[in-house]
């Protein structure tokens, strides 16, 4: 009788994307530990490659990149810098200006995995031979028996980045890796690991924000491209209360630097209720005005077979937002919800994505809300 030998994962041909941080860095050294064959690439997204960062805001500088290049040379693996500077323009930081043009609230980060780092570097990455694209993401893809491949939150809620990754459908999810979703470590840990790996990156601070705004003023930035628009303020009896300039500078919910002369009736903060882009007017009212019971969304995603008929889901509407529970169908196309209990502040063009249980539904963009007041009139 012959020894029978445990039959292991074959290793992978993979494309670790570095940004020059500590998770991408450690992500791509796991990766290669785990003894896929790595090479790292570095995507530079700006054409002016000094103006993406401002100490820890932003990304995308040259100094990135050659943390990227130190960080491959201390791993061992080949690296290379992409310029996708023209892609990500018109289908990123132009998508965004229009969005807000438009009134709405864009996620820049959904949109640069949808359409930067799982198509068009997937793209390339596949066509020339590599089997998937490594980031350093928390989040999981767990494999099925029979082969299917699922979007899960990643092990650490603390961490859980799946919220920008669900616009990744089932061709997408079958060539991503992201080493760090199973891991239940503080940030700290994670740095301590890319000390203990020699990795220069370990305490470099962490990019927040957008980061083609390096300086966090996304008004002064659309101020720039748009130009000044001057509009009303009103309330939501239609009474002018200030003036603005430029509706494209709100979001719903915003309830800092509306510049309102007249304090309203009650003497409480009055929040962006709606922005109208057709006359350039910003509408302004109480927190409970902000309440909506339902919504509409746009352009679905599925992290798999599209689901069919009514059903119960956790819904998640921002980055960094909590889970509230829905009834969601598709009809039509169009994803239509509605919330057990009543949310506050959710704008068009941001992102709902749809779980079952830790498992990633898919996504879509919020089109419309139904206000709770409405609702229940």
């Amino acid at each position: 009788m012959t020894e029978t030998s445990v039959q292991r994962p074959r290793p992978l041909r993979v494309l670790a994307a570095m940004s020059g941080g500590v998770d991408s860095a450690v992500a791509a050294a796991r990766a290669a530990e785990a003894g896929h064959d790595v090479t790292g690439v570095h995507l530079a997204l700006s054409a002016n490659p000094q103006s993406f960062r401002t100490g820890a805001r932003g990304c995308c500088t040259i100094e990135d990149s050659r943390d990227a290049r130190r960080a491959a040379d201390v791993i061992g693996i080949p690296f290379y810098v992409w310029d996708l500077a023209d892609r990500f323009r018109e289908d990123v930081v132009e998508d965004f200006v229009a969005e807000y043009e438009a009134g709405r609230t864009p996620n820049p980060c959904l949109r640069c995995n949808e359409k930067i780092k799982f198509a068009a570097l997937l793209d390339k990455a596949l066509a020339l031979g590599f089997d998937a694209v490594c980031t350093g993401h928390y989040a999981q893809v767990i494999v099925n028996e029979d082969g299917t491949r699922e979007l899960h939150r990643a092990s650490d809620m603390a961490k859980d980045q799946s919220y920008v990754l669900g616009v990744l459908d089932e061709r997408q999810l079958a060539h991503a890796l992201f080493p760090l979703g199973d891991t239940v470590t503080t940030k700290g840990e994670i740095r301590a690991e890319a000390e203990r790996r020699g990795l220069a990156v370990a305490k470099k601070p962490d990019s927040h924000d957008i980061c083609f705004i390096a300086d966090g003023d996304t008004q002064g930035f659309l101020a720039n491209r748009l130009g000044k628009a001057e509009g009303d303020i009103v309330d939501e009896s239609g009474s002018v209360i200030g003036s603005h300039e430029g509706a494209y500078g709100f979001t719903i919910g915003q309830r800092k630097g509306l510049r309102i002369g007249t304090p309203a009736a009650d003497g409480k903060p009055r929040y962006v209720l709606d922005i109208s882009p057709v006359d350039n007017t910003v509408t302004v009212g109480p927190a409970a005005s902000l309440d909506v019971s339902g919504l509409t969304a746009v352009k679905p995603r599925w992290c798999g077979t599209a689901p069919s008929g009514p059903g119960a889901y956790t819904a998640q509407l921002r980055a960094h937002g909590g889970e509230t529970e829905v009834t969601a169908e598709l009809v039509d196309g169009t994803l239509e919800v509605s919330f057990t209990e009543p949310v506050r502040g959710v704008a068009p063009g941001q992102a709902i994505v749809l779980y079952d249980d830790t498992r990633v539904v898919g996504s879509a963009t919020i089109a419309t809300t139904t206000r709770a007041a409405t609702a229940m009139a």
